[in-house]
C-alpha cells in the first residue's frame, strides 16, 4: 500500500485551501510532502523531550560525601545546583506550557489560519529552545521550560487534524499511525542525541542544536502559502450560536472568543462517542505514563536488572513502532469507520493488558520481556484509532479543539497523577510486583470503556458541513463507509 500518489494535496472533503490561494501556487503541498513535514516536526518536537531527560543533558547534582568532600555536579542540574523537586519542577513547567497553551490555540484556529498558527508555534518553541541553552539560573531554564511547552502545543493541537484530512480515504489510520510512530522514536532519539553531545560538547550546545533543527521549518511554515481546514472559515465576522457578529459589536473581542471557546467546550461534551473514546484514552493513559516512570525502577527491583533503563527503553521503541504502525494499518484493512476503530481499541487493550498482566508474574526476566514486549505492542497499537475517533466524532470546526481537549484531559486525569499515586500505592505496600500489577488491572478498564463505543451508531461527522445545514453527509447514515467514498480525492480548487 502506498504512502500517497503525487499532486497537490486533496480536496477529498471539497473545502477550500485559503481565500487567498489558487491551485497553482498550493500545489506543492502533495499528501506525502505534508505527511513527511508533519513527521520530522513531530520527531524534533519530541527529540527535545528525550534531550532534556537525557543523563548528558540533565546530569546529576553535586555529590559530597560525609567528610566534605564534593564531586561537581554535571548538566543542568549541577550547574544550576539543583536538587530532585527542583530538577522535576522542569518537567512541570513544560506540561503546564503544554496544556494551558492547547486549547488556546485550537480556539485560536476559528479567526486565523491553522498554518499559520503552527509556525507561530514553532517560532516560540526555537526560540525557547535557544533560551534553555543561554539560561543563566532555574527561574530563566524553568520559564523557557515552559515556553517550549506553549510552543509545542500549537502541533500538537493541529497537525493531526491536517495529515488526516489530506491522507488518501482508505489509509488515514496508517497515516495517523505513521504519524504518532514519532513519539518514542524521537524521545529514544532524544536521549541518544542529548547524552553524546552533552558529554561531549556541553548540554546548553544540545538545545542550541534542535534549534537549529526546526528553524527550516519555521521559515517554510511562514513562507508558503497556508492550507486550509476542512470546515473552519475566516471571516471578517465572527459567528455564534448561528448570529453574524460585526466588528462594532458591543462586546470585545476577547469576551466573543471566550465565549466561542466555552460554547465548542459545551459542544465537544454532548459528543458522547468523543466522550467515551477519551475517557479511555485517559485510563490508557494512566497506565503508560505510570510505565514510563516507574517501569525501570519495577524492573531492578523485580528482576534485579543491571541494565533497567536500556531495556525498558528498548522495549517502549520497539513496542511503540511495531505496535502504532500496525494499528494504523489494521484499522485501514478493516474499514475505517468508528464502531471498527472502538473493536480495534478495545480488543488490542484488553489483550495488550492480559499479556502485561501476566509478564509481571513470572519470576524469570526473560519470560517477562518477552511477554511484557507483546503487551506493549498490543497497547500502542491504539495510538492511530483513538486519534481517529477523536477526529471524526466531532463537527469539522471542532477538530482542533477536540485534539487539544484529548490532549489536556489525558495528561491531567492520566499520567500526570498516576506516578505520585503510583508512588504512594509502592510505600503503603513495598511490594514492585503487587503494584506492577495493581496499575496493569488499570488497561482492563480502558479496554471496557472502549469496548461501550462498539455500541453507537456510526456517525461520522468529518464532512458535515457547518456553513450548508442542508447539506447531508455520507458518513451520517450508519450503513455508508469510507469505503464509499475511496475514489473520491480530487485536487483542491479555490474558493470562488
Amino acid at each position: 500500500m502506498g504512502i500517497a500518489e503525487e499532486g497537490p494535496v486533496n480536496n477529498t472533503h471539497n473545502h477550500p485551501i485559503d481565500d487567498s490561494i489558487d491551485s497553482s501556487e498550493a500545489s506543492w503541498f502533495t499528501p506525502k510532502r505534508l505527511l513527511i513535514l508533519f513527521c520530522v516536526i513531530n520527531l524534533i518536537t519530541y527529540l527535545d523531550r528525550g534531550v532534556i531527560a537525557s543523563t548528558g543533558v540533565n546530569g546529576i547534582p553535586e555529590i559530597c560525601k560525609s567528610n566534605g568532600e564534593c564531586s561537581p555536579g554535571t548538566g543542568v542540574q549541577g550547574e544550576f545546583k539543583l536538587n530532585n523537586f527542583k530538577d522535576g519542577i522542569l518537567s512541570s513547567a513544560f506540561m503546564v506550557g503544554l496544556l494551558v497553551a492547547s486549547p488556546i490555540f485550537a480556539s485560536m484556529a476559528k479567526s486565523i489560519n491553522p498554518f499559520r498558527l503552527i509556525a507561530v508555534g514553532l517560532s516560540v518553541w526555537t526560540l525557547s529552545a535557544i533560551g534553555c541553552g543561554i539560561s543563566i539560573g532555574f527561574w530563566t531554564i524553568t520559564v523557557c521550560r515552559m515556553l517550549v511547552g506553549v510552543g509545542e502545543a500549537s502541533f500538537i493541537s493541529l497537525a493531526a487534524p491536517f495529515i488526516d484530512e489530506n491522507a488518501p480515504v482508505t489509509q488515514r489510520s496508517a497515516w495517523l499511525g505513521i504519524f504518532y510512530m514519532c513519539i518514542p522514536t524521537g524521545v529514544a532519539l532524544g536521549y541518544v542525541y542529548g547524552g553524546l553531545v552533552g558529554y561531549g560538547f556541553g548540554w546548553r550546545i544540545a538545545f542550541f542544536g534542535e534549534a537549529i533543527l526546526m528553524i527550516p521549518f519555521v521559515v517554510l511554515g511562514f513562507l508558503m502559502k497556508p492550507l486550509q481546514l476542512n470546515g473552519i472559515s475566516h471571516d471578517k465576522d465572527v459567528t455564534l450560536n448561528g448570529k453574524s457578529t460585526d466588528h462594532n459589536s458591543q462586546k470585545s473581542l476577547g469576551s466573543r472568543h471566550i465565549f466561542s471557546f466555552v460554547e465548542d467546550v459545551k459542544s465537544l461534551l454532548e459528543e458522547k462517542i468523543y466522550v467515551v473514546n477519551v475517557l479511555g484514552y485517559i485510563s490508557y493513559n494512566f497506565v503508560i505514563g505510570a510505565y514510563s516512570y516507574w517501569g525501570p525502577k519495577a524492573g531492578y527491583s523485580i528482576y534485579h536488572m543491571t541494565n533497567a533503563d536500556l531495556l525498558f527503553g528498548a522495549i517502549t521503541i520497539v513496542g511503540g513502532i511495531v505496535g502504532t504502525l500496525g494499528g494504523g494499518f489494521i484499522l485501514d484493512h478493516m474499514s475505517s469507520t468508528i464502531p471498527n476503530a472502538f473493536k480495534l481499541l478495545s480488543t488490542a487493550t484488553f489483550f495488550g493488558a492480559i499479556f502485561c498482566f501476566v509478564a509481571f508474574c513470572f519470576k524469570d526476566m526473560y519470560l517477562f520481556v518477552v511477554f511484557f514486549l507483546i503487551g506493549e505492542i498490543l497497547v500502542f497499537a491504539t495510538q492511530g484509532p483513538v486519534n481517529f475517533v477523536s477526529i471524526h466524532s466531532v463537527k469539522p470546526s471542532l477538530k482542533p479543539l477536540a485534539m487539544a481537549m484529548s490532549t489536556v484531559c489525558i495528561h491531567v486525569f492520566g499520567d500526570v497523577p498516576s506516578s505520585p499515586l503510583v508512588g504512594v500505592m509502592q510505600d503503603k505496600l513495598k511490594n514492585w510486583r503487587k503494584s506492577s500489577l495493581i496499575l496493569t488491572s488499570v488497561l482492563f478498564l480502558a479496554a471496557g470503556i472502549w469496548f461501550i463505543g462498539v455500541f453507537f451508531p456510526n456517525v461520522d461527522r468529518y464532512n458535515e458541513d457547518e456553513e450548508n445545514p442542508e447539506t447531508v453527509t455520507e458518513q451520517s447514515n450508519p450503513a455508508s463507509s469510507n469505503e464509499d467514498r475511496t475514489d473520491k480525492t480530487t485536487a483542491a480548487s479555490p474558493e470562488p
